[in-house]
């Protein structure tokens, strides 16, 4: 028994080394070429990679969540400032502009040393060793989680739990979280949950919901998105309109952008960038007109 225990002890170590040597290395250098990145899970490491194209949004294309932009990009500015700043929790429907608001900063903020590092919910176990990476440099790094949410079962969320209330580590001073959701606790929610349950004589909430609301209550900034309005959505479809350079009569513009929502379910920022992409293609496919004298090389 005993040399088949010593065998199996052997055979253990062995994989392990060939687990570590699989494994990559981290690679500092690519902090220096890059502003954004992405994280995902290699053998058991975190891989960091640099994102050569980051989604061009700017802020002028954002419109009906002023006041979601001017306190994330006041909070923002403290963070580069090296001031006291929060995490973020950016909350509400789908399509209302939560990733496309955190986008626009690495666009408007790239030049004073703002980076933002990726993490989906899958490399979230690595988020202490992204931190330890980016701990001496000199930049400031939003850790982006997006479309954070987890199933009741789903334990994944206790690294960002740790990182946000504070463990015996100190967080880095230019490292933060933003995180969006369309969920505010991030978790689901039964009805049970907000059952009383009896303790020691006295009434108290149930522990799981406490333990639900715990994880969102750790981001110091907590901000909602709301459904949008006809009047807001055609406010988008408007400004994406004038931004490329479409000439549509006004009219024209706003019976084609209503038409259009049937088939979306509902009034959203995604639903007007949809619809200009489509609007704005289909004028540019549209062959000229013949008639006149020709510019074409054939």
């Amino acid at each position: 028994m005993g040399t088949l225990l010593d065998e199996i002890k052997k055979l253990n170590a062995t994989m392990q080394r060939l687990a570590d040597r699989l494994a990559p290395e981290a690679d500092f250098g690519v902090l220096d070429n890059y502003k954004a990145f992405r994280v995902r899970s290699h053998g058991g490491s975190p891989l960091l990679t640099g994102i050569k194209c980051p989604d061009p949004v700017t802020f002028k294309e954002l419109r009906g969540i002023a006041e979601i932009v001017s306190r994330l990009k006041a909070n923002t500015e403290q963070f580069i400032a090296g001031l006291p700043c929060n995490n973020v929790l950016l909350y509400g429907p789908r399509g209302t502009g939560k990733s496309s608001v955190v986008k626009a900063l690495l666009n408007h903020y790239a030049a004073k040393g703002l980076c933002i590092i990726e993490i989906p919910k899958d490399a979230l176990v690595h988020i202490f060793e992204i931190q330890e990476m980016i701990r001496p440099r000199r930049e400031r790094y939003i850790l982006f989680c997006d479309d954070l949410s987890f199933s009741e079962d789903d334990d994944s969320y206790v690294p960002v739990k740790t990182v946000l209330e504070g463990g015996l580590e100190t967080r880095p001073d230019n490292a933060l979280i933003y995180a969006t959701s369309n969920r505010r606790h991030l978790m689901p929610e039964k009805a049970v949950d907000n059952m009383p349950v009896l303790s020691a004589g006295e009434l108290q909430p149930a522990e799981t919901l406490e333990e639900k609301m715990s994880l969102s209550d750790r981001f110091g900034l907590r901000l909602g998105f709301e459904h949008y309005t006809a009047d807001t959505y055609l406010e988008i479809v408007s400004n994406y309109a004038k931004l490329r350079g479409i000439l549509l009569n006004p009219e024209e513009l706003r019976s084609r952008a209503l038409t259009w929502t049937l088939s979306q379910g509902g009034f959203s920022g995604r639903a007007a960038r949809q619809f200009i992409d489509d609007l704005d293609g289909s004028i540019k496919n549209k062959p000229r007109r013949s008639g006149g004298p020709s510019t074409g090389s054939g």
